[in-house]
């Protein structure tokens, strides 16, 4: 059944293969987890709005029950207004503006981790694909040479014992066929997964890139999406240190009220109150807000190292695959191929089929070391992106 299923996905029309920017694209635009913070950031805008605004009115009415031909009967109706101290509301709206920036600083820093990780299952996809192809090719070779020994009217026990050891070889690579076929549908599935869309076919090509350089690298990494929302953080964190020093300031209430007597004359009455920081509630609270700031800096500084950190572990792991591919390519392969020749003439008078199988196979591994070292630069590069802070 997963065999068919691969199969149609091969056979798969060029038109309905999307390339690997386009699933990209794609996923950026319509991705759930992208718009629980697009969600976000909508709400912070109405925050914005609300922060600079005034605090509401406090309307009262009272009235006592003393008899109405006493003076102090009364009805009194009181208004009651916050008058923030000065640059206080300012200040607080810096901390919404900020919280925004922060959001905006996540959402891109969530597209670049998104982007990196379907880029990796896109490779992954590109690696198993080729493998099976060189696997359907070998398959197919080994077949051929199993036919053309057959053909001869005189086999002996030894060359007998060739015989079964290609037909062995040849059960091997159906294994590892049926294989690459359940692992190409699971690669299928979670890139689908991460594009929140389905991918039924992807049209991609990679090849070895130039040697790694680390120093390049190194200063791609000023525009880190972890380092960028740091800095958001702390941007946030010093507007709410202005809010807390400004907080030491006491807010004024402005009151005013009006008295209605039954018997006795009406009366006006003003007044202000404001609140006494005199438990020091502010100070704490200040220093509360500092401390936050230093453990964010701390924090930066962590990252900064992590990075640097990734950064070589993926430098690594790119030199390592780029010289595993040259030595596949301009040393194995050319050295194998003669061997391969003189054995596969052999094959065509009659020679040791054991002897071909041995060098066949020898190719095969070399040719999958081969994709997989162009598979693991790609992805190493793909993290080295991500450190970078790129969405392409």
């Amino acid at each position: 059944m997963k065999t068919l299923l691969l199969s149609a996905l091969l056979l798969a029309s060029s038109l309905s293969a999307l390339t690997l920017s386009e699933v990209i694209e794609k996923s950026l635009q319509k991705n759930p987890s992208l718009e629980s913070i697009n969600a976000r950031i909508t709400a912070n805008t109405h925050a914005i709005d609300v922060s600079n605004q005034f605090a509401n009115p406090e309307l009262s009415l009272t009235s006592n029950s003393i008899d109405s031909s006493e003076p102090m009967s009364q009805t009194v109706l009181t208004v009651k207004q916050k008058i923030y101290y000065y640059g206080k509301r300012d200040s607080k709206q810096k901390v919404t503006l900020a919280q925004d920036e922060l959001l905006k600083e996540k959402l891109s820093a969530a597209k670049v981790e998104l982007v990196a990780k379907i880029k990796t299952e896109a490779y992954t996809i590109w690696d198993l694909k080729e493998l099976y192809k060189i696997i359907d090719r070998y398959m197919l070779l080994t077949k051929k040479n199993i036919a053309l020994y057959e053909s001869y009217t005189s086999v002996s026990d030894n060359q007998h014992m060739g015989i079964m050891k290609a037909e062995l070889s040849l059960s091997d690579l159906e294994i590892q066929k049926s294989k690459l076929t359940s692992e190409i549908y699971s690669a299928y599935s979670r890139l689908s997964y991460l594009a929140a869309f389905e991918v039924k076919n992807l049209d991609i090509s990679l090849d070895m890139g130039k040697k790694p350089n680390l120093a390049n690298y190194e200063n791609m990494l000023v525009s880190n999406p972890d380092l960028l929302v740091k800095d958001k953080e702390l941007q946030k964190e010093s507007a709410k240190i202005e809010v807390a020093d400004v907080n030491n300031y006491p807010d004024f209430n402005l009151i005013g009220g009006y008295a209605y007597r039954q018997n006795f004359d009406n009366y006006f009455n003003f007044g202000l109150s404001i609140a006494l920081p005199i438990y020091g509630t502010e100070d704490a609270q200040e220093e509360e807000v500092r401390a936050q700031a230093l453990v964010i800096t701390s924090e930066k500084e962590d990252v900064k190292i992590a990075i640097t950190s990734e950064l070589k572990v993926y430098y690594a792991q790119m030199l390592s695959s780029y010289q595993i591919y040259h030595i596949v390519q301009d040393n194995a392969l050319p050295q194998i191929a003669h061997m391969f020749e003189l054995s596969n003439s052999s094959i065509s008078t009659g020679g040791d089929l054991f002897k071909y199988i041995d060098v066949l196979f020898q190719k095969l591994s070399l040719e999958q070391k081969s994709i997989n070292a162009v598979s693991n630069y790609n992805k190493a590069n793909a993290q080295i992106s991500k450190l970078a802070g790129e969405l392409k």
